[in-house]
């Protein structure tokens, strides 16, 4: 017998794949980012005069550009940022994407994530059949976009006559398709979650209509087959604390914390924004330390909290006093959260229309210093490292450090000072690829 060689697995002439334009940069293709203020998304103080060396798609190096040396630069590409700040590339940790299906509107959408300094985002469920092509074409560079974690759900039968579960599901039956089930008693979860993986979903979403131990079923199960538990902070029955308890990885957000405090219960997904006007001002009226037990549990558990902060005031409230109270029952549970050390991401759950000269999440960020009272470094964290540990991937992405991937983000002022200034983008750098915000195109950038 012939023992098969790596040469047996090369495509044969004819065959070879054909270059894209907007692949990783290839092993052996070095850049150094010189005299830059980096910024590495740990919270750590702003570092001048440093070099990021990266050396196809992954970081060789971070050093103090003055140690650079000949032997170095030998062969590099180098790109002067005197003046310039580098951090890592942002993350949105909530989109819809493929809610509903539309493949010219999502390629856009990523396009502009990615020249708006976005390098990945969690997928919170949609059409996955779509989804996964989307995933593979940009990571192979097909198209420009940032890389995609995407998420499959899991709720109660009586949520599948939502409108957008036939969306998602064309051609099929909502709640009976891998990527969107309906969950109940008799359901074989062990099935449930494989069929959930063989989607190429990471991670399961834990929505609506479904009870606490139901819940903490589910968790239990994708944990078991390595899938991770993303769900809503509430899913009604199942209330804050027990979708915590149930040991879900992260939680969307955050104004459905509230309901940890409100003793009302409603018995439906649907049935909470009758009660909201009353649950944020049962909030509001507690004692400031009355919700602890909550973010001490989140912070124990390493709960992470997916704040969505500015979403909710572009949603309208039913009854209206309910947005009258909204930002303020937001910005106090931010602050309790961060305070009790529970780490927060930076999600959107939107994305402006078509013409918009950057992606929504810049939007998210101003809102979370300006609005909700968060300081600019941590800001930049949530959207860094944390919304890294959000999709699991911390240990790949989410700061500048040697071993990870060269997703980076330049611009031109320092974003610990002013927040907006991570929309005075120079380039973005995926995957070690530069994607320079002056080829973006004029007429996407408005």
């Amino acid at each position: 017998m012939i023992a098969k060689t790596d040469r047996d697995q090369r495509p044969v002439a004819g065959n070879e794949p054909t270059p894209t334009p907007f692949a990783p940069a290839a092993p052996g293709e070095v850049t150094i980012y010189r005299d830059v203020s980096l910024i590495d998304g740990t919270g750590a103080p702003v570092r001048h005069g440093m070099a990021v060396v990266t050396d196809g798609p992954t970081i060789k190096a971070v050093v103090p550009d003055r140690e650079l040396g000949a032997s170095d630069l030998s062969g590099a590409e180098t790109v002067d940022l005197s003046g310039a700040f580098l951090l890592p590339g942002l993350i949105d940790t909530h989109q819809h994407l493929s809610t509903p299906p539309n493949r010219a509107q999502a390629e856009e959408a990523m396009r502009r994530q990615v020249y708006g300094g976005i390098t990945a985002i969690r997928e919170m469920a949609g059409d996955l059949r779509q989804m996964a092509d989307l995933e593979r074409a940009a990571l192979l560079g097909e198209i420009p976009g940032p890389d995609i974690c995407s998420a499959a759900l899991m709720a109660g039968p009586s949520f599948f006559d939502d409108p957008r579960t036939w969306q998602v599901s064309q051609g099929a039956t909502p709640g009976a398709v891998p990527w969107m089930q309906a969950i109940e008693e008799k359901t074989d979860l062990r099935l449930a979650v494989a069929l959930a993986r063989g989607t190429g979903a990471v991670a399961i979403k834990v929505y609506a209509d479904l009870d606490p131990s139901l819940v903490a079923r589910i968790t239990a199960e994708a944990h078991r087959q390595g899938m991770y538990v993303w769900a809503h902070a509430a899913v009604f029955p199942a209330m804050p604390g027990e979708v915590v308890a149930a040991g879900v990885d992260v939680v969307s957000h955050a104004h459905m914390l509230a309901y940890h405090l409100s003793g009302l219960r409603p018995a439906s997904y649907r049935g909470q924004r009758a009660h909201l006007a009353e649950v944020y001002q049962r909030f509001l009226d507690a004692p400031a330390d009355a919700s602890d037990d909550l973010f001490a549990a989140m912070r124990e558990r390493g709960t992470i909290l997916d704040a969505t902060a500015s979403v909710v005031g572009r949603i309208p409230l039913s009854p209206p006093e309910a947005a009258g109270l909204a930002e303020d029952v937001l910005r106090r549970l931010i602050d309790r959260a961060r305070r009790a050390g529970v780490t927060i991401s930076a999600g959107t759950d939107y994305e402006p229309p078509a013409g918009e000269p950057y992606p929504s999440l810049h939007d998210e960020l101003h809102h979370l210093v300006h609005a909700m009272g968060m300081p600019p470094e941590e800001v930049v964290r949530a959207a860094t490292l944390s919304g890294a540990a959000a999709m699991g991937r911390e240990e790949t992405t989410g700061s500048v450090h040697p071993g990870k991937l060269a997703n980076l983000l330049v611009v031109e002022g320092d974003p610990h000072e002013d927040i907006d200034q991570l929309r005075r983008i120079v380039t973005t750098v995926k995957r070690g690829r530069r994607h320079d915000r002056a080829d973006y195109p004029e007429k996407a950038q408005g």
